[in-house]
């Protein structure tokens, strides 16, 4: 992948400051990356159960679907990405008075 450029005027436009907005990055990517790891474990899941049969079969099968998996972008990038074309909407907890 090669580096991409971030307008950070545009990025911190999206919240009250930069600060903020890496911290709503931050979050997102961490359920991106969540998100991707069930979806991976799920796939591999039936090829795991199957392993005793044939294992040069099973080897490149998960070795498409590790690949696959590598070619997407980054849970970073997509959570900026998200971020910058209004496709995610976040809010904070209301803090109690104490």
């Amino acid at each position: 992948m090669s580096i991409q450029t971030l307008d950070i005027e545009r990025f911190e436009s999206k919240a009250q400051n930069v600060y903020e907005a890496v911290a709503i990055a931050s979050i997102r990517a961490k359920q991106i990356n969540d998100e991707e790891k069930m979806e991976l474990n799920q796939r591999l899941e039936p090829i795991i159960a199957k392993e005793e049969e044939d294992d040069t079969i099973m080897n490149q099968d998960k070795l498409n679907i590790s690949l696959e998996f590598e070619q997407k972008n980054k849970p970073t990038i997509r959570a900026i990405k998200e971020i910058l074309n209004d496709e995610i909407s976040f809010r904070f907890k209301e803090r109690s008075a104490d």
